[in-house]
């Protein structure tokens, strides 16, 4: 099993081809060109050094959200292309779950945080038990001060990740009761390979969609949605 993982969810672009047992390769970008300028470029170059021929793909993992708008309309259109023309399935990974995933056997909960701007993260809430991967609150939007409502109800020891921890942490640590630590900066961010890593587990549990079905998950209205219902409810 070959699958292609690829994450565009935020400020980096991340792509890996990962087996049930390898992490072949990955390329991960942090920097301020466009995911339409670097995304397929990674594709093609991973590719041609690891000596896989496209037709060698089983299956497309793909950041389904949330996240970036136009960073998760580029990868699934990214996506949807190479599984249409290559008749493979699209594995539909939650970002949120698999920004979790980088951080394997820790005992303290894992809450990642994407910035979601506006007083707002995309988050949830995981732990590992016995081995296992668990969903202890399926990503979602929430305001700071909702979020750590709800963390302080756990009364764990709580280790966070994403970009939203440089953006929201200040506002949000004063109001957290728990104890808390941060991700180190190599597991801090989006990575194709624990994106690949948890389509694997999708792949075996046959949690597969077509090309053509296949659609990002926003959690919340673009900027311009809010502006246009704004001015709706004006008239």
């Amino acid at each position: 099993m070959k699958i292609l993982a690829l994450d565009s969810s935020g400020l980096v672009a991340s792509v890996a081809v990962v087996t049930e047992d390898k992490v072949l390769g990955e390329f991960t970008v942090n920097n301020k060109k466009t995911h339409s300028q670097t995304l397929l470029p990674m594709v093609d170059e991973v590719l041609k050094i690891l000596d896989i021929d496209v037709k060698e793909l089983d299956a497309i993992a793909v950041a389904g959200g949330p996240g970036s708008f136009t960073g998760l309309r580029i990868g699934a259109s990214t996506a949807k292309g190479l599984a249409l023309v290559l008749d493979i399935p699209i594995i539909n990974i939650p970002t949120v779950d698999s920004l979790a995933y980088n951080l394997y056997g820790t005992d303290h909960l894992i809450c990642p945080m994407m910035d979601a701007r506006r007083n707002q993260v995309y988050t949830g809430l995981y732990e590992w038990q016995e081995g296992e991967f668990k969903v202890v609150l399926p990503q979602f939007a929430a305001e700071v001060e909702e979020l750590a409502e709800k963390l302080n109800s756990y009364n764990r020891e709580i280790i966070f990740l994403g970009d939203g921890v440089e953006a929201q942490l200040s506002k949000f640590a004063p109001l957290l009761k728990a104890p808390y630590s941060i991700a180190p900066v190599h597991l801090s961010k989006q990575r194709a390979a624990a994106l690949g890593a948890l389509g694997v587990e999708y792949y075996k549990a046959g949690k597969l969609q077509e090309g053509d079905s296949f659609e990002p998950e926003y959690l919340r209205m673009s900027q311009a949605e809010r502006e246009r219902a704004e001015k709706q409810q004006q008239i």
